[in-house]
């Protein structure tokens, strides 16, 4: 098929590089998965599905998976990273012998670094040294297993390098996936980064027992904390008003396969953070680590981000969800 890239290889074995491996096989491309456990690794080429992170769906016969990085590597110059945000960067160090000199590498994590707060594709050509056109960003509205079963759905590609941009958007584009390219990497990333904190939000007050009202307050002042910080750091507002910003904000906000929507009703239902984090079976609720990396980089601005705080101190400092949500109602009045 022409829109396919050859090969492409996605290191992460998760529900998103899974589902990701399945969207490029249907688009057309031979496609590796790296897992970081070899059993895992073992059941999807023995039973073709990877049943850990996307039970019950079926994988095209073009994904292969290996635990070996080298193997997973050799010869690919599509990379999808699809590591969590705080392991990208001692994963990445690892994997530099291996990466073909002009591979382009695809940023599959939605977060910012601890303590560097830097943003993913900075933390790609730190590590690497390769130039900025061969690091690209996907972010967008993109529940993984929706996606793997074929549902319509819509995603963002973010690159410098247009080129590079629209060939991954011809080896993404399916009949249902349908990717879209701009060259507004830093908006593309903190729309994704930030998104996941304000569902965490929206999930508390769904644990406690609060509807519509409240979670419809939660996305549009979490947007506009998105909004003020992503300006502040030169992003395009026309990008957190799309796909990478609004929906992926909409559809992580709303959903109960959120990862961070679910962790944070649990949060809302009682549990502590290590008891929500038991409940989720392994899976990586990116904000849980993300609300201080983000908060730490809008102070960085002075960038006020008042429910970044709130989650930030009912996720690190033993503040209730009651207590956060009173504390964000005693607020001072202003405009909006």
């Amino acid at each position: 098929m022409t829109n396919a890239v050859g090969t492409a290889t996605v290191m992460g074995a998760g529900s998103w590089g899974t589902a990701l491996a399945k969207v490029l096989a249907d688009g057309g491309s031979d496609v590796r998965i790296w897992a970081r456990r070899p059993e895992v690794a073992e059941r999807i080429n023995s039973t073709g599905h990877n049943e850990d992170y996307l039970p019950g769906i079926a994988l095209p016969s073009r994904v292969r998976a290996t635990s070996d990085p080298a193997e997973a590597l050799d010869g690919v110059t599509t990379v999808l990273l699809g590591v969590p945000a705080q392991q990208l960067r001692p994963n990445l160090e690892g994997w530099i012998p291996l990466l073909a000199p002009d591979a382009t590498l695809v940023s599959l994590a939605k977060g910012i670094e601890l303590g560097t707060l830097m943003r993913m594709t900075q933390v790609i050509l730190q590590v690497t040294g390769v130039d900025a056109g061969q690091v690209a960003v996907l972010s967008g509205p993109n529940l993984a297993i929706e996606v793997a079963q074929g549902q319509p759905a819509a995603t963002t590609i973010a690159c410098t390098d247009s080129g590079r941009a629209v060939t991954l958007q011809r080896a993404l584009n399916t009949g249902y996936f349908r990717p879209y390219t701009n060259a507004d990497v830093v908006g593309t990333e903190i729309g994704g980064a930030c998104k996941n904190v304000i569902a965490l939000a929206c999930g508390m007050a769904a644990g406690v027992g609060l509807g519509e009202n409240t979670a419809a307050a939660i996305i549009t002042r979490g947007l506009a904390e998105i909004m003020r910080l992503g300006i502040a750091l030169g992003a395009q507002p026309a990008t957190l008003a799309g796909l990478a910003g609004v929906g992926d904000l909409v559809a992580t906000c709303t959903s109960p396969r959120s990862r961070n929507f679910s962790f944070g009703q649990r949060l809302g239902q009682g549990l502590t953070v290590a008891e929500a984090r038991a409940a989720g079976e392994g899976h990586v609720a990116e904000g849980v680590a993300s609300c201080e990396s983000v908060l730490a980089l809008a102070s960085s601005y002075g960038v006020e981000m008042p429910l970044t705080d709130a989650v930030q101190r009912v996720c690190h400092h033993g503040l209730s969800v009651t207590d956060a949500i009173a504390l964000l109602l005693g607020r001072r009045t202003k405009p909006e």
